[in-house]
């Protein structure tokens, strides 16, 4: 069994573990840290809307010898308006300019002609209204408010309200870092980012609902017992999982990844940038999230249960108890022993029974 292998088998069984659970406050910590500078950097800098957001025109010429900087000079002398120039693998050039309308895109057609030296019939000019981007804002919007109440009514059913709770503010807080980092890098929002976004809904969704599973199992008949606290199965559920989540989003992070970093960087095609970016920043968010924030979440929540005080005053009240009973059993063996040092057994706190 390789190494990875047998720390996910030790993690399962409960062998090994790390306390996520305990050090919950400084996850929310780190994570409020971050949704401000989100929030904050879509306040400031705003989001670089496409044109089939808020409209505009895109040119697609037939091979020509003029640069990119050169046709980008051109574009915005043009028209007016900044323009996003890119090189096709025809040799032509794809020249999108927002905030051109039909009666001004004519014109600026005429004069790119002329200043890239092709023929204005072979230039092919498209126009994309403000209206048009308002009705697919509109309808993203409408699509991502139904998809987080089909979440809420199937993670209640499926599991509890607090699992549905902690779930829901687990996906707007990836959507959130997801949004701030676009202001950030200012890469354009089109369609194709809305579809991404959309999309890591689902993987984090995912990541969530396995640790979910796997509390609701080892959960189950918990006020029965007295061995653990409801915190505790919780966090041997999170670390029963942990080689299972990161190797699932290692292994979608790697495509992801390469379609951002060396198709969308070195190749320069803009529109892999905008669906990979929010793919791999919000895969990554939600792995973090999943182990993070949502399950914390769920232990805060059902731990003001009065049943799940009482099983926590049960548990430490045993786990003392049995403290006592090792150190005092300790203390006899080194008095029989004519307290020799050497005949002293050694101490085992915290034994559990």
């Amino acid at each position: 069994m390789s190494k990875l292998g047998d720390l996910g088998a030790k993690l399962y069984r409960g062998e090994v573990g790390y306390d996520f659970v305990g050090k919950r406050f400084l996850w929310y910590g780190v994570s409020i840290l971050i949704t401000i500078t989100a929030i904050v950097a879509v306040a400031v800098q705003g989001l670089n809307m496409g044109i089939e957001f808020k409209g505009g025109a895109v040119f697609t010429t037939p091979k020509t010898s003029v640069s990119v900087a050169k046709a980008t000079e051109d574009a915005e002398a043009a028209s007016g308006h900044d323009a996003i120039v890119q090189e096709l693998g025809t040799g032509g050039l794809r020249i999108q300019i927002s905030g051109v309308d039909t009666a001004a895109a004519s014109d600026v057609k005429k004069q790119l002609a002329t200043d890239l030296k092709v023929n204005e019939a072979d230039i092919n000019a498209d126009l994309v209204g403000p209206s048009w981007g308002s009705q697919i804002a509109n309808k993203a919007w409408t699509g991502l408010g139904i998809f987080m109440v089909l979440v809420v009514i199937y993670l209640a059913i499926a599991f509890e309200w607090r699992m549905a709770v902690a779930a829901l503010i687990a996906l707007i807080h990836d959507l959130t870092i997801t949004v701030g980092v676009y202001a950030l890098v200012g890469f354009e929002v089109t369609p194709g980012t809305v579809i991404g976004l959309l999309t890591i809904l689902g993987y984090s969704l995912y990541d969530t609902v396995v640790v979910f599973d796997g509390l609701k199992e080892g959960s189950k008949d918990i006020t029965k017992q007295t061995r653990f606290t409801y915190s505790e199965v919780a966090n041997r559920s999170i670390n029963g999982t942990l080689v299972r989540s990161i190797n699932t989003t290692v292994v979608a992070l790697l495509p992801v990844g390469a379609l951002l970093f060396i198709g969308g960087g070195f190749l320069g095609a803009g529109m892999l940038n905008d669906i990979s970016l929010s793919l791999f920043v919000g895969l990554a968010a939600g792995a973090y999230s999943s182990i993070f924030i949502a399950t914390p979440l769920v232990v805060d929540l059902k731990e003001r249960e009065p049943a799940m005080k009482a099983l926590k005053k049960r548990v430490l009240a045993k786990r003392a108890g049995a403290a006592a009973k090792d150190e005092s059993a300790d203390d006899g063996h080194a008095t029989d022993a004519g307290d020799a040092p050497e005949a002293v057994a050694p101490g085992r706190p915290g034994r559990r029974r």
